[in-house]
């Protein structure tokens, strides 16, 4: 008899785990944790995904655990954010805490971990359907570890579970000679086509049209995998990013609500968006508000990692005044929390986040 329950609620609003886009009411969320975070052990991978003077710092420091002082800081202001979720009514569930400092092996590479910071790379939820993803840095091999007692759970209740194949990491996977592209040289990466990898920050969802960028963690082999695994009921549209060191949509381009989308000027070229968002209204925010003494491990353009609660409400950094008047003469309602000392660890409100349930149902809104 529950056997028969388990597997019927895949087809019924009961199960735990439903989200199809970035915008609809948002019931479950699971947030990060800062606990045991160390500082991730230096690689290629990580020195050219974050900025040159932040990437300096974490050399030097790399796979120490985080000074207490931005610890501190950041673990105030995601209490903050999580007490605003609960207020809005909203559950909100935990990884466990497990301790980067801790070293691990594979047959052919060491490492030390990094956190359960960021939960939006690791895991990319379609539908009812949650998949772990093969992200590209040694460092964050075994961070899944944490997810998987609640990963059991959503299992146990009806959820469908998958994972990509587990990449290997070898050395031939990346370029260890890589320096960014100068402003006018073609865009290249540090990783190559050796394996399938992908990070799920890289996708951003509008029902059954899904929205790439090619990166410094995804490949064009890992976005072939998740095409093949989605079907014909799923279309993959992949965005042009012109920045230099291309990491994570999420600060690039946003879909906010059905026929909104919020685009990074720097990076994006208009012009060159697939023509079906032809039909959209592309909002332009302005130059983010500069903040100062934070070593981010992300570009001045994390302001626009911002999460949506519903098509209306957006939750903002405080600190980005411009960008705040922004969302409220697009029409927006906007919930503000400070959360820029969260970027030392990867992130903003859609980083530190992985919707579980969102209260809709498949679409198509193209």
């Amino acid at each position: 008899m529950d056997s028969l329950l388990t597997d019927n609620c895949l087809a019924t609003d009961t199960c735990p785990v439903n989200s199809y886009n970035e915008w609809d009411p948002l019931e479950e969320v699971i947030v990060g944790r800062l606990e045991g975070a160390i500082i991730p052990p230096y690689h290629v991978t990580v020195t050219y995904n974050i900025p040159p003077s932040t990437a300096r710092l974490y050399r030097l420091f790399a796979g120490r655990p985080y000074p207490q002082f931005l610890l501190k800081k950041a673990q105030k202001e995601l209490d903050e954010f999580i007490q605003i979720l609960l207020d809005l009514g909203i559950t909100v569930r935990r990884p466990e805490i497990i301790d980067g400092s801790r070293w691990f092996k594979t047959p052919h590479w060491r490492s030390k971990g990094f956190c359960t910071a960021c939960p939006r790379d690791g895991f990319l939820v379609i539908g009812q359907e949650i998949i772990e993803t093969p992200m590209a840095w040694r460092s964050r091999y075994f961070e899944t570890d944490a997810y998987r007692p609640l990963f059991r759970e959503y299992f146990q209740q009806g959820a469908k579970w998958t994972a990509a194949p587990k990449p290997q990491l070898l050395d031939e996977l990346y370029d260890y000679r890589f320096k960014p592209p100068q402003k006018g040289e073609p865009i290249r990466y540090v990783i190559n086509e050796f394996e399938p990898v992908f990070d799920a920050a890289d996708f951003v969802r509008c029902g059954r049209d899904l929205f790439v960028t090619k990166s410094n963690v995804t490949n064009a082999a890992g976005i072939t995998w998740l095409k093949r695994h989605l079907g014909e009921e799923y279309r993959i549209h992949e965005i042009e990013s012109s920045c230099p060191t291309p990491m994570h949509i999420d600060s690039t381009f946003m879909p906010l609500a059905p026929g909104k989308v919020l685009i990074n000027p720097e990076y994006i070229d208009i012009a060159k968006l697939p023509p079906l968002l032809k039909s959209w209204d592309i909002l332009i925010p302005p130059e983010p508000d500069a903040i100062e003494g934070v070593p981010s491990m992300c570009s001045k353009w994390i302001s626009l990692n911002v999460l949506m609660i519903d098509q209306q409400r957006v939750i903002v950094e405080a600190g980005q005044k411009s960008l705040i008047k922004a969302f409220q003469d697009w029409g927006f309602e906007v919930i503000t929390c400070p959360f820029i000392n969260f970027a030392p660890f990867g992130g903003s409100f859609h980083c530190a986040t992985l919707d579980i349930r969102r209260r809709g149902q498949l679409e198509s809104y193209f």
